[in-house]
């Protein structure tokens, strides 16, 4: 539970609107790098939290951000004072709070009649020092003050896993009937399903499946709605396949989609767009380098295609329609972990393993 509770409430919807519309200024050649393909151009803004903050509101790892009606962004991490943490759109930090979920990795928002709650997933993996430590996750549901509704615990407790099955789950998506769709990416790999109420529905996916439908690090989920309400599907990322698998929302294998070269994070949704963070690549140059800092940004069309590579090289394909295995181009991502879609299409997009630096936030251009 927070410890301290200084939130910005009441916030008129003209300042909400001014936070999430504002146009960013053209580009000086000059001085801004800008980085992506296509209509899917940014200016990079290191600077978006401005130095000074990090004093009162340290962090370790920034691993996913999302954004509520007011305008406000909250973010996951993983330090153990400050597992959550709240911005303005200005990169303005308004509070921090946080020590129960030392191994806070996963973070989506529901809208459930008309009130905003937040799915905070902890891994159960976490460092205290020099040491790393593996234990149960669970999954918190929360209000936008911290206030606890109800955690998912191990699935042994419903007869989903066998006792000697590690539980360290990564990230959760929420179907538009309530469903709960449980990614345990860190652990067993398995897809689980629980009702609105935290009631175990269903698991699906794991790694021992057919190789070209199995779940391998499935580090995020989301429910795909792009194709209408009727036609909800799963998309589930198969980090060490370089791929997201897509399945229907009781848990059928659909297809593949590859993203060559990309040990892509969470899938994100937004309009008929898919975003995801980039962790590593196959880059043979930054491999070699300390922490192999490899990481970029993709953007997917509807049809799966990869439209823009912001960080990476172009995406190019063959007459087959294959595309050409991506890498780093720009050394502005260390490890990219994750993508926040503002409504004017500007990105803020968080770091795993970046030298305790905040997000990047890129400026469409």
């Amino acid at each position: 539970m927070p410890t301290r509770r200084h939130f910005i409430s009441g916030l008129s919807t003209a300042l909400a609107a001014t936070w999430t519309q504002t146009i960013s200024a053209a580009p000086d050649p000059k001085k801004d790098v800008v980085i992506g393909h296509g209509a899917h151009r940014y200016k990079v803004n290191k600077d978006w939290v401005a130095p000074g903050q990090g004093r009162h509101h340290p962090i370790l790892n920034c691993h996913e951000m999302v954004q509520v009606k007011d305008g406000r962004l909250f973010m996951v991490g993983d330090h153990w004072d400050n597992q959550m943490l709240i911005f303005k759109p200005d990169g303005t930090i308004l509070d921090s709070w946080g020590s129960a979920w030392p191994g806070c990795h996963g973070l989506t928002r529901w809208d459930e009649n008309g009130e905003e709650f937040l799915f905070v997933t902890d891994s159960g993996l976490w460092k205290s020092g020099s040491s790393g430590f593996r234990q149960t996750g669970r999954i918190t549901k929360i209000d936008l003050s911290g206030k606890e509704i109800f955690s998912i615990s191990h699935p042994m407790s419903v007869g989903a896993y066998e006792p000697d099955m590690f539980f360290n789950p990564t990230e959760t998506a929420i179907a538009p009937n309530g469903d709960i769709y449980v990614a345990d990416g860190y652990g067993s790999n398995f897809v689980l399903r629980y009702d609105a109420r935290g009631r175990f529905i269903q698991k699906f996916g794991g790694k021992d499946g057919p190789a070209d439908q199995r779940i391998n690090n499935g580090h995020g989920v989301a429910i795909d709605l792009r194709a209408g309400i009727n036609k909800a599907t799963v998309l589930v990322t198969s980090r060490v396949d370089n791929c997201f698998r897509r399945f229907t929302l009781d848990g059928k294998y659909v297809e593949t989609i590859t993203v060559n070269g990309c040990k892509v994070c969470r899938p994100v949704i937004a309009g008929q767009e898919l975003y995801a963070g980039v962790c590593w690549s196959t880059d043979p140059v930054a491999s070699k380098l300390p922490g192999n800092p490899s990481g970029f940004t993709v953007i997917l069309d509807a049809q799966g295609k990869v439209i823009s590579a912001p960080g990476g090289s172009e995406p190019i394909f063959d007459d087959k329609g294959v595309m050409a295995t991506l890498t780093r181009a720009e050394p502005v991502f260390d490890h990219g972990h994750d993508v926040c879609v503002l409504e004017n299409g500007d990105l803020i997009v968080c770091q795993w393993n970046a030298l305790q630096t905040y997000p990047i936030k890129l400026e469409k251009v």
